[in-house]
């Protein structure tokens, strides 16, 4: 196959947005990281920065140009704003007017850092970089407003800093967040807030119960954190003097995801939302918020999108093959003739085309519809498609393959399921299940040549793979290996006499799957193996010798 560009035009989903959102009443705007002032409230929205009024309205973009703006924090006094910026190819700190105007570049080191906020006088603003470490940990550095080297802090690591009003003290997240989304994970590395001595760097933690804190904001005597303590992430205080912590803003919906506090306030975010919590009255209310811009990104545009080719079959006869790129689905011609866009549809997710045997149709799967759904065309690109709902749906579903008669089709999906799709009633058959989550493991079930079988791997109570045969007339699965070898990727011979597979009889205990390397740890060497499918057929491996034939 020769190498292809292909040019497609498409669409962003911010396109199907309109170009002017109020935030209450309609879907989120993915306004992240807001900080406040008296008068303002800045966030990060499609790359830049804005600005609304404390009592929302319309935003005013604050950034442009190449390059992701991201982090800002307002600072003491609030006539400054410090972010992380990526103008110059690098991810560094600056600072502008709170108003808008020419950012200042204060940082200059070859790694990635991340404003986290300022020091209490406003001469200097605090990040946290990896610069220095000879880990995989970040540290915490002051930087003066007005140029010169970084500082560190007197801490091994740590990120997302908030100092004492003496200024003696820090609140901060020891280590950093290595997934900032893993619900209600309370494993080793949940992330505790520890009160830090610049003095001597000395440590205590907060009270906790193994749950995940961030964004420390110290403000007298309390220090506001958000925390899932007790499931959705909302806001808490705790009492740096009587050692008391409070649930202050209950929330039982989607987490709240980053905060900041300034002038008598603590701005969050919770899915995409901006809102505002009073320290005074303990109230809190969503910040209505308009947005208007040209967003370049979401414009029309052509792509060469050759690149981001992924999940390709090839025809029956090898003339053209089908392709998956950016959403879109293309049939290639093999030398002669022209690329066509089989699907057309901007803004949906189509993926993993499977050209049928018989050379008429392509089927993949598409979004088009909200949840996923079979869609199968005509290979020629005439007509509309039909669609086809799948079991136990709503789920991802993967690899779509066509039984060699074109009538039925074979797809898993994330719940590690084995189905066959029948064309001509649309019944979705769940055939088997694979017991455990493991990444590292294939089920990839293969038909048999009649179409009666499905050939897959599955894994056993004891973790090793085994392989099984389903039959299509009887709807039962039959165990052939003996499950003390780890079998994998078995396929049928185009007679359907033998079956063909690759087993280990090396394979042991060894990390768990989620190092994603299952139980082959021990570096298992595999080899082919053939199993015979009719009694009344000789083993294509008996031993051979040759001998002298006596008349």
């Amino acid at each position: 196959m020769h190498a292809v560009m292909i040019a497609a035009t498409f669409l962003f989903v911010l396109a199907a947005h309109s170009n002017t959102r109020v935030q209450t009443g309609a879907p989120p705007l993915l306004m992240r990281q807001p900080t406040v002032n008296e008068s303002a409230i800045v966030f990060s929205f499609a790359g830049d920065l804005w600005s609304v009024p404390r009592d929302g309205g319309e935003a005013e973009r604050l950034t442009t140009g190449a390059g992701r703006k991201s982090s800002p924090h307002f600072s003491p006094d609030g006539k400054w704003i410090a972010f992380t910026g990526n103008y110059d190819g690098n991810t560094n700190v600056f600072v502008m007017p709170a108003e808008g105007g020419v950012p200042k570049r204060l940082t200059y080191e070859p790694d990635a850092e991340g404003v986290m906020g300022w020091t209490n006088d406003g001469k200097k603003v605090v990040f946290a970089s990896s610069y220095l470490s000879n880990t995989d940990l970040i540290r915490m550095f002051t930087v003066p407003v007005g140029g010169g080297l970084p500082t560190a802090l007197p801490f091994p690591s740590g990120t997302e800093v908030s100092y004492s009003p003496d200024g003696s003290k820090i609140a901060y997240v020891g280590g950093f967040r290595w997934q900032d989304a893993w619900k209600r994970y309370r494993g080793g590395q949940t992330t505790p807030i520890w009160i830090g001595d610049l003095s001597d760097s000395k440590t205590r933690e907060i009270p906790r119960n193994n749950s995940n804190e961030s964004h420390p904001m110290w403000i007298g005597d309390k220090i506001f954190f958000l925390s899932d303590r007790k499931g959705p992430v909302s806001l808490w205080a705790y009492d740096a003097k009587s050692g008391d912590v409070a649930e202050k803003v209950p929330n039982n919906g989607f987490d709240f995801k980053a905060a900041d506090a300034g002038a008598g306030a603590i701005v969050y975010e919770q899915l995409g939302s901006i809102h505002l919590y009073d320290l005074k009255s303990g109230e809190e209310h969503q910040v209505p918020i308009t947005i208007k811009g040209d967003f370049p990104e979401a414009r029309p545009a052509f792509k060469n999108v050759a690149p981001l080719i992924f999940n390709a079959d090839i025809s029956s006869t090898g003339q053209r093959a089908v392709f998956e790129a950016r959403g879109e689905i293309f049939s290639v011609p093999g030398s002669k003739g022209d690329i066509r866009n089989l699907t057309n549809t901007p803004g949906v997710a189509d993926r993993m085309p499977s050209w049928s045997p018989d050379g008429q149709s392509v089927a993949y799967l598409s979004d088009a519809a909200g949840e996923y759904h079979l869609v199968i065309e005509k290979s020629n690109g005439e007509g509309k498609g039909r669609t086809y709902k799948l079991g136990d749906a709503p789920a991802y579903y993967y690899n779509p393959l066509w039984s060699p008669d074109s009538k039925k089709i074979v797809y898993t999906d994330n719940r590690h399921m084995i189905w066959v799709l029948d064309l001509a009633s649309g019944n979705n058959t769940r055939a088997d299940t694979n017991p455990y989550e493991n990444p590292a493991f294939s089920i990839r079930p293969a038909w048999s040549p009649d179409s009666k079988w499905l050939a897959y791997a599955r894994e056993l109570d004891n973790h090793m793979g085994a392989i099984f045969l389903y039959s299509l007339e009887t709807g039962k699965a039959t165990q052939l290996t003996d499950g003390l070898s780890y079998a994998i990727s078995p396929v049928f011979d185009k007679n359907g006499k033998y079956l063909y597979f690759v087993a280990s009889t090396t394979v042991g205990p060894g990390h768990a799957w989620l190092d994603l390397s299952s139980y082959q740890a021990l570096n298992p060497v595999y080899a082919g193996y053939v199993c015979v499918l009719r009694k009344d057929l000789p083993s294509p491996l008996e031993p051979q010798s040759d001998e002298e034939k006596i008349k």
